[in-house]
């Protein structure tokens, strides 16, 4: 134990304090690719994939990536890089390399949870929007991070300096393949037999069992997406006889491929856009996820409700698997691969597809194509009647149009692929995204991040603010931008085109349900 200078012992124990949460797009649209740092700092990714250099050193990232860098350490992002995610800034007391626990030289890049993700979402959300009812609100959320990451580290530590890693991404990627257990037990430099009781250790099933479960699973996903020929589908998952992969599929899933196919569905959706997706179906999945938006539509029996940030990702296993469903629906996130076992996940990717066509998507999953198609019909009908309607109130050239998102610390606009509305916008009704954000790169991000008071840069015909600040800090300086000369001139404030909506739960949505309550709310405000 040290002793400082008045005679005191100096604590054995490190301290971390929180002192910058940002959006990671503030980073990658650095126009510096050099980015030194003076404390530790953490990047969580949710979207985006590409390489960064660190210390000199490549390392490959992708959504469901964390990254801990050292105050010593020099890290390389190309300008053109577009990763979305959360860059936490702390500092670590005593200051000491060797003191802080997550810091690894040889691997700074390690896998992001669920639970990991959501963790870092609200620390964003708590920095970002102040509480003076919560003084200890972020340091709370910070500390819980801080134990989440480090048990999981812990529990990794052992597993992925072993083989058993690099084996089941190998066995991933070349499952359709004829690949042997020896095969296998060469790569990881172990014996069979030891291999065999490892992997059943580590995931629960044989080394052929396995095979069969991610043969028969992408089967299935291949079956719910389109209409493959049977013995075309064999060869596609590694069996060369359609007849051997029907056996195969009625083992493990207790009905043909074909009866599996036209069968009503018990569905799981692991976010509420794809809930929203299923209700417009006609279909109530056995597990959804609620936003309060919908809650305020329909009474959803708690039985009937996921809960996506409860406890650890096992918990969420549990929970799905109880229910038994046909099918797993949600974005394109890592740990997606943990729910193989329980049933194929249908896996949406996040900013490439539009609502429409994650809709119809769906609607093939759960056999309601025409259910899709009749609404989408509906839906046309509504825009053109609203676009006669907006031709009379503002004329057959929309102009320009921007939507704000506007929290305590920070304001955002969004492109069509992030929703808020835009996608109607631009869409559906004829208006345009002003040049200054297309030039700040809004396509490729989806949104950008600007202070309150920097909403005056940004000039639209049409103004559009979907929330505001919850905090009363917040709202004095929204109040004050309100009443600047730089607001006040602007040519939307003059002409009378600022909407303040503050439904920010209602748009927040990127599905069938929100979209036309986002379409029939802003054609309500711009011709009233």
């Amino acid at each position: 134990m040290q002793i400082q200078s008045d005679g005191m012992p100096y604590s054995s124990h490190p301290f971390y304090m929180p002192l910058r949460v940002i959006s990671l797009s503030g980073r990658t649209n650095s126009t510096t690719p050099n980015i030194p740092s003076t404390n530790s700092s953490l990047m969580i990714i949710w979207d985006g994939k590409g390489f960064l250099e660190i210390d000199g050193k490549l390392h490959k990232v992708m959504a469901g990536s964390l990254i801990a860098l050292s105050s010593s350490s020099l890290l390389k992002m190309e300008p053109e890089l577009q990763l979305k995610g959360i860059w936490i800034e702390y500092s670590c007391i005593p200051q000491s390399k060797d003191e802080d626990i997550f810091i690894n030289d040889n691997s700074p890049v390690h896998h992001a949870s669920t639970r990991l993700t959501a963790l870092a979402g609200e620390l964003y959300s708590a920095w970002i929007d102040a509480d003076k009812q919560k003084p200890f609100r972020v340091q709370q959320l910070f500390t819980q991070f801080l134990v989440e990451l480090h048990s999981e580290l812990t529990s990794r530590k052992e597993r992925s300096s072993s083989w058993m890693e690099q084996v089941t991404e190998y066995i991933e990627a070349h499952y359709n393949e004829d690949i042997t257990r020896d095969q296998m037990a060469a790569l990881a430099e172990v014996s069979p037999e030891h291999f065999s009781r490892a992997f059943r250790k580590s995931i629960g099933l044989s080394f052929s069992a396995y095979i069969t479960l991610l043969r028969i699973r992408k089967a299935q996903q291949r079956i719910l997406t389109s209409s493959p020929n049977l013995t075309t589908l064999a060869h596609e998952v590694g069996y060369e006889e359609g007849t051997y992969l029907s056996r195969k599929f009625k083992q493990l899933v207790g009905v043909s491929p074909t009866a599996y196919q036209n069968k009503n569905k018990r569905v799981v959706a692991l976010n509420y856009n794809h809930t929203a997706s299923l209700r417009v179906l006609e279909i109530m999945p056995q597990l959804g996820v609620y936003s309060e938006w919908q809650h305020s539509l329909e009474q959803v029996p708690a039985s009937k409700q996921l809960q996506m940030s409860e406890g650890k990702f096992s918990l969420l296993y549990d929970s799905v698997a109880a229910v038994k469903p046909d099918v797993i629906i949600g974005y394109s996130l890592p740990d997606n691969k943990i729910l193989t076992p329980v049933a194929p996940v249908i896996e949406l990717p996040f900013m490439q597809m539009s609502w429409r066509e994650q809709f119809v998507l769906i609607a093939e999953v759960v056999n309601r194509r025409q259910r899709a198609e009749q609404w989408l019909s509906h839906y046309d009908s509504l825009c053109l009647t609203a676009n006669g309607l907006l031709n009379h109130a503002i004329g057959m050239e929309r102009g320009t149009a921007i939507v704000w998102e506007v929290s305590s610390r920070s304001a955002y606009c969004f492109s069509s692929s992030f929703g808020r509305g835009c996608q109607i916008l631009y869409g559906d009704l004829g208006f345009k995204p002003p040049s200054v954000i297309i030039e700040k790169g809004i396509t490729d991000s989806g949104y950008l991040e600007a202070s309150i008071e920097d909403i005056v840069s940004f000039p639209a015909d049409h103004i559009i603010i979907t929330s505001i600040p919850s905090s009363s800090e917040g709202r004095q300086r929204f109040t004050r931008l309100l009443h600047s000369k730089a607001w006040k001139q602007l040519d939307a404030v003059r002409n009378g085109r600022v909407y303040i909506l503050n439904q920010g739960d209602m748009f927040y949505g990127f599905d069938p349900l929100s979209s036309q309550a986002q379409l029939q709310e802003l054609l309500r405000v711009m011709t009233s």
